[in-house]
């Protein structure tokens, strides 16, 4: 079964569709690290929950959203390699490609799925 690296990131509104370049620029690395798929998801119906909510798991501050996000592996060994690969890239190097998004503020970590349907 593959593995899943899973994503929540805080995004001002207006950086959008620099957001989206600077994805799209990583995100075609890590397919060519050895991805499978990657969906990187803007807020649309995301609700403020009474006790805690997608907001305040990464501190949204005033005209911040969030980004859910996921990447596909063929496995967890291939994940550690692609992602060993591409804290070497230069392309990822943030003068190159400059993160528009506080990432001390991102939560991430690696997943097993443990059921998975599909058609």
């Amino acid at each position: 079964m593959s593995y899943i690296d899973g994503f929540v990131i805080p995004v001002p509104k207006d950086s959008k569709e620099e957001f989206i370049r600077h994805a799209e620029t990583a995100d075609k690395m890590i397919m060519e690290f050895g991805a499978l798929s990657i969906l990187e998801c803007w807020a649309d119906d995301v609700p403020e929950g009474k006790l805690t909510d997608f907001y305040r798991a990464v501190e949204t501050k005033e005209g911040e959203t969030v980004v859910f996000a996921w990447i596909e592996w063929p496995s967890k060994e291939v994940r550690d390699a692609g992602m060993a690969r591409m804290i070497e890239d230069p392309r990822m190097d943030p003068e190159n490609n400059p993160m528009p998004f506080d990432g001390k503020r991102m939560i991430y970590g690696g997943f097993v799925p443990v059921v998975q349907l599909s058609k």
